[in-house]
């Protein structure tokens, strides 16, 4: 008998049971606080200032906290910080840490902060997020070798529980990024004894956040009890989360379905009509992008007009409208609506609505022939690089149908699992990519500062100098209306030479079961967090 045979049989039972007894439930008798959630492919680390994906993103959020933690508004709430003051030139930030502990019992201090700071930003991590670190004076400097001393670094701590943080320049959005797991705090003691597997092995896995790492079944399952330990410990009312591996959408959908999860975080796509129909498909808002990054190293797609034909013949309407189904709204540029602006209520979209030209065959053929590639002819067979999600399929077959027939263009579909998927990438191995990107913290920087000559994240290999003048420019604004005309400038030369393709904007559709409660699926960050669920 096959375990989905077994779970039937067992779940029938327990049904046929309840239908049979006339005894109602006593106010003492409780529900079993475990939540099963799917989280995708296996994460390769939970370092968080190695990690670069939303997967092990979201779990690091369940094992440690920052200074700050975004409540369910998006906003900045006191984590490990209790309250803090800044300067009147927003450059220095205090903070007063409350009385909090590792899960090994040890106290964490402002000192256990300049440490994991430090660390990310020494070249030796190769962090790939060092950057976000860069405000801090000395940061860069830092990072980058010209500076030796880390005690150089702008920050440092004042007693145990005082953190004091000197930035370069006003950050508007520094609180938010402190909620993220690159600033997350981590354990000296347990980086020493293991500098390469600590955050691979829940026996070596110290923590600080709701809750604690009990189990990692490698391509199965990690397992997470509540941390008795944590700080608002009695806000946690879940006593464990179960989080399988599952990265093929149709097999999660079936273990919903079949009751083995109760949460589905990628509903496939060619089911979200039928999954509509239920009230079991959620939807909430979602400040990231799809799109398709060129390899600008390579010929013919390091020539301009070759990745503006390719962008100028699909037709992102049909995308969204009879592939995705999922509300997805397709994008003519490539920050989303809904990221803010220069003043509270005021999008950054709001500013400037020149977006890049929608379908548009006959100029995307002009061009493709300007290029010397007229109706195709001449053009070399490429490679597009997918990971091996079920959803990312069907959107592939349809561009590169589109190419097909509005270019004569042959495109052929690579998948890979996601870490070697990654490697590639890393590796400028392909031609085209599809790749997604979700906000860090809710600013245009999030978007922008991926195309910088040097940013870790920039594998189309593009650069711009007077791209990453403007976003320069934008850094160290004290201005906000200036800043913002320095980031729009930089969006506009993103837009004309286009590295990316952008496709749509997503939105989160799930499944979640109705006794779930109290779990928050924000808008940028994480998938999920888990801090304030309960099964009802």
């Amino acid at each position: 008998m096959n375990k989905l045979t077994r779970l039937f049989i067992y779940f029938f039972l327990v049904a046929l049971a309840a239908g049979c007894s006339t005894s109602k439930p006593s106010p003492t008798q409780t529900v079993q606080q475990t939540i099963r959630y799917n989280i995708g492919a296996e994460p390769a680390t939970l370092d968080p200032a190695l990690s670069t994906g939303v997967t092990e993103q979201t779990l690091e959020n369940a094992l440690l906290e920052g200074l700050v933690r975004m409540d369910r508004d998006g906003k900045p709430s006191p984590g490990v910080a209790k309250s803090w003051e800044v300067s009147e030139d927003g450059r220095t930030y205090t903070f007063n840490l409350r009385e909090s502990t590792w899960t090994d019992g040890e106290p964490l201090t402002a000192e256990d902060f300049v440490y994991s700071w430090q660390r990310v930003l020494d070249p030796e991590t190769a962090s790939p997020y060092a950057y976000q670190l860069y405000y801090l004076v000395n940061g860069e400097a830092y990072n980058a070798g010209k500076v030796k001393d880390p005690a150089e670094v702008g920050v440092r701590a004042e007693g145990k529980d005082k953190l004091i943080v000197t930035l370069t320049e006003p950050v508007p959005y520094f609180l938010s990024l402190t909620a993220f797991p690159t600033l997350f705090p981590v354990n000296q003691k347990a980086v020493a004894q293991d500098g390469a597997g600590w955050a691979q092995n829940p026996a070596t896995y110290t923590g600080n956040g709701p809750f604690k790492l009990t189990a990692w079944e490698h391509n199965k399952q990690f397992i997470l009890e509540k941390n008795e330990r944590y700080w608002d410990q009695e806000s946690v009312k879940l006593q464990s989360l179960v989080v399988t591996l599952v990265d093929d959408s149709n097999t999660e959908l079936a273990m919903f379905e079949s009751g083995q999860i109760d949460i589905a975080e990628t509903p496939p796509y060619r089911e979200i009509e039928r999954l509509a129909k239920s009230n079991l498909l959620k939807l909430s808002p979602d400040l990231s992008n799809e799109f398709y990054m060129f390899n600008t190293n390579l010929p013919p797609l390091d020539d301009v007009r070759v990745r503006q034909a390719l962008s100028l013949a699909i037709d992102r309407e049909a995308l969204v409208s009879k592939v995705t189904m999922g509300g997805e709204k397709a994008a003519y540029a490539f920050v989303p609506p809904g990221v803010n602006g220069p003043a509270p209520g005021r999008e950054y979209r709001s500013l400037d609505e020149k977006l890049i030209v929608g379908f548009n065959p006959d100029e995307a053929r002009k061009l493709l022939a300007e290029a010397g590639f007229p109706a195709g002819r001449g053009f070399p067979r490429v490679k597009l690089l997918l990971s091996n999600n079920q959803n990312h399929r069907p959107v592939a077959e349809a561009i590169t149908g589109m190419w097909k027939e509005t270019l004569g263009i042959e495109a052929e579909i690579i998948e890979q699992e996601y870490k070697v998927y990654f490697g590639t990438l890393d590796e400028r191995d392909y031609q085209i990519a599809r790749v997604g990107w979700n906000a860090d913290y809710n600013d245009p920087m999030t978007f922008l500062d991926l195309w910088e000559t040097d940013s870790p994240n920039n594998q189309a290999d593009w650069s711009s100098q007077e791209y990453d003048r403007l976003l320069k420019e934008a850094k160290s604004a004290r201005d906000p209306g200036a800043r913002m005309d320095a980031l729009l400038g930089a969006k506009r030369i993103l837009m004309d030479e286009q590295p990316v393709m952008p496709v749509y904007y997503y939105t989160n559709p799930y499944l979640e079961k109705d006794n779930i409660q109290g779990v928050i699926h924000p808008s940028f960050a994480f998938f999920a967090d888990f801090k304030w669920a309960f099964v009802n």
